[in-house]
């Protein structure tokens, strides 16, 4: 069975989709998730790992892998939409909110804007009042399953509402900023913002 179960085809499903304002303008509908990243799929080991929170903080935190899965968890269902113009819908996610995270650390006045920090040195600048949206969480599972490396795990960042390249894979931390810092794809020509309902695709649009 699809993930659409019988509802029907891809077809009737997209225009389905499009009816509902589901589907941005330029996207098409795909049931299955198509696997996009720039370099490998690093090794992942939970002995190892960390997460760290810093910038414009009280005082910095890190978290280890336990520490961090121990946090309080939920699920969430939201749509996901890649800037190469296709969209899944109904993506069901369980992780920890990131405003569950944030609580963790006491932000400094003026701290705006957040660069989110995975691993091989990626980035993505997202700005924090569109973090604080209470469907923005980091996701340890997808539909039912622990997130397989090629598509994050054994984490990452879903921010729904933005082209998903700002949803980041192996995600290791973020910082706060009180000024708006562009990340990898952002300063490689991609859209500062990224919203997926004014094609904001690439710089200069």
């Amino acid at each position: 069975m699809t993930l659409f179960g019988d509802l029907g085809d891809r077809r009737e499903l997209e225009k389905k989709a499009k009816a509902e304002g589901r589907l941005p303008p330029g996207q098409s509908l795909t049931l299955k998730w198509p696997v996009l990243h720039c370099g490998g799929v690093p090794a992942f080991d939970a002995a190892k790992w960390d997460f760290k929170i810093s910038g414009q903080v009280e005082e910095p935190k890190g978290l280890t892998w336990d520490e961090f899965r121990a946090l309080p968890q939920t699920e969430v269902t939201s749509d996901f939409h890649c800037v190469t113009r296709w969209s899944r819908l109904d993506n069901r996610w369980k992780g920890v909110l990131f405003t569950e995270v944030l609580k963790l650390v006491k932000a400094k006045p003026g701290a705006e804007f957040v660069l989110v920090l995975a691993e091989e040195g990626y980035t993505a600048n997202v700005p924090l009042a569109d973090l604080l949206r209470p469907n923005v969480l980091f996701a340890f599972e997808h539909d039912g399953t622990p997130l397989a490396p090629e598509h994050g795990g054994p984490l990452r960042l879903v921010v729904p509402h933005l082209y998903a390249w700002k949803s980041v894979k192996w995600v290791r931390g973020f910082m706060l900023l009180d000024h708006d810092r562009l990340g990898f794809w952002e300063r490689n020509g991609y859209h500062a913002y990224g919203d997926p309902r004014k094609e904001q695709r690439y710089s200069g649009r």
